[in-house]
């Protein structure tokens, strides 16, 4: 498998973004909303364009190559779909009780980095169920940030487990396009390291225990590339260790729809909300304009 180290580092970078944001929640005076609004709504672009103008048609080719012009257009379909269904019911497998992707006041976050800032009261530090405000002990109201810091960490992570899969899958045939998919998917990371970090400082006080769980949350998504490479070397390789160019196109589908449905249920639905106007579409269309001049200039 050539590639092999490149799809795992690229991978790795990917993940690791999460700890990037806790970063910047830790060290940032202010956070810069339009920016991760503008950067959440970019790396959709990049996805969108690349699921639909390049990765979906590249599995397209090889199952057509394989079972000829009748069959092979169905089964990249099914793939295609059967991608989306598989990350979907990884959604719907998780509980829905908190957003992975709630934004966070300033307020909320100056606490973070400045030892001198106010702690903000137990209804504006973290949004909580309308049963639960007015909450006046501090021990069960730290319970419950850190049930929901953990909650988040553990969400974010299943969610990273199939992209990166995917991440992985297309590094691994083409580095080119998996360092366009790794980049957007660092850059959607970033706000999720802050979510994960918030709720977990509040409750402990303590900044590495929050910036470790941002950073094993992240570690899903070289997991879900070594599964991957598992499933590929022992069980889908050919006696010669190749892999079989049906099983690529298969794979193709499946991390497209993977892409797609990543973009329209994460990505463009944060960039709203972390943004003010038309930044999450100024995002969106730079994203589609910088992938196509990229692929336009990597045409041999």
């Amino acid at each position: 498998m050539e590639n092999l180290w490149l799809a795992f580092g690229l991978t790795l970078f990917a993940g690791m973004a999460t700890a990037i944001g806790s970063i910047i929640a830790f060290k940032a005076r202010r956070a810069d909303y339009r920016f991760l609004s503008v950067s959440t709504g970019f790396s959709a672009g990049v996805m969108l364009y690349l699921a639909f103008v390049e990765i979906f048609f590249k599995g397209l080719e090889s199952l057509t190559d394989h079972y000829g012009d009748d069959l092979g257009p169905w089964i990249n379909a099914a793939s295609f779909f059967g991608g989306m269904l598989l990350i979907g019911l990884v959604d719907n497998l998780i509980p829905s009780a908190e957003n992975p992707h709630e934004t966070h006041s300033e307020a909320e976050i100056m606490p973070l980095h400045d030892a001198s800032a106010p702690i903000p009261d137990s209804e504006s530090s973290i949004k909580m169920n309308p049963s639960e405000k007015g909450l006046q002990n501090d021990s069960a109201h730290s319970r419950k940030l850190m049930r929901t810091g953990l909650f988040l960490a553990l969400v974010i992570g299943i969610h990273n487990f199939p992209e990166g899969l995917a991440t992985f899958m297309a590094a691994l045939q083409n580095p080119g396009l998996g360092v366009a998919i790794a980049a957007a998917i660092a850059l959607h990371n970033i706000p999720e390291g802050i979510s994960v970090s918030v709720p977990i400082f509040y409750a402990t006080g303590d900044r590495r225990r929050a910036f470790l769980y941002s950073v094993l949350s992240g570690l899903a998504e070289p997991l879900g590339a070594l599964t991957a490479y598992v499933a590929m070397r022992f069980f889908l390789a050919d006696s010669s260790g190749a892999i079989p160019s049906q099983v690529l196109g298969i794979s193709f589908g499946v991390v497209a729809g993977i892409m797609v449905y990543i973009s329209l249920d994460e990505l463009l639905p944060t960039s709203r909300a972390y943004g003010k106007g038309h930044d999450s579409l100024y995002g969106l269309v730079a994203g589609m304009m910088v992938m196509a001049l990229s692929l336009l200039l990597m045409k041999p």
